[in-house]
């Protein structure tokens, strides 16, 4: 053989050979390589998804925290002010109380004031019948001179 049949047998064996392999073995590589990058594809589109969802949640999230923040914050203030409010009623209830207290007090302080002038005159009149009587040296009848001593008590 010479070398040219030798270098056409090779060429043919290598024409062979490629179209074997562009027939049988690049299809599936071809394919599997398609598929890979069907599934990188796709995988960068769901992290881009699950980004884009991610920013939507930490969004619901915040305003969700706003929202709950302004409701605390109102809630609190409804509440002092209710506190505020009770604490004003419980000063006004005490206030009320304590003037009722007060014009009890002044009123039986008025009451014992007057009893206590009322002993006061009665023991007056008592003794100016007996400083009386001494001086008369003689007894002054309580019932006969009675018109004489209320009206001593009166003056008193």
């Amino acid at each position: 053989m010479s070398i040219n049949a030798t270098l056409f047998v090779q060429a043919i064996v290598f024409l062979i050979l490629v179209l074997f392999t562009m027939k049988f073995v690049w299809p599936p590589v071809a394919k599997a390589l398609d598929e890979r990058a069907l599934k990188i594809a796709d995988g960068l589109a769901a992290a881009d998804r699950a980004k884009s969802e991610l920013s939507a949640a930490n969004q619901r999230v915040e305003q969700e925290l706003a929202q709950t923040r302004s409701e605390t914050a109102t809630r609190l203030a409804d509440a002092d002010r209710r506190a505020q409010a009770i604490i004003e009623e419980a000063k006004v209830r005490a206030s009320e109380e304590a003037a009722k207290i007060v014009a009890a007090a002044r009123t039986e302080a008025e009451q014992q004031s007057v009893k206590a002038r009322e002993a006061l005159r009665e023991q007056v009149a008592v003794l100016a019948v007996k400083g009386a009587e001494q001086i008369l040296r003689k007894e002054v009848d309580a019932g006969v001179h009675a018109d004489l001593l209320g009206r001593l008590k009166t003056e008193l």
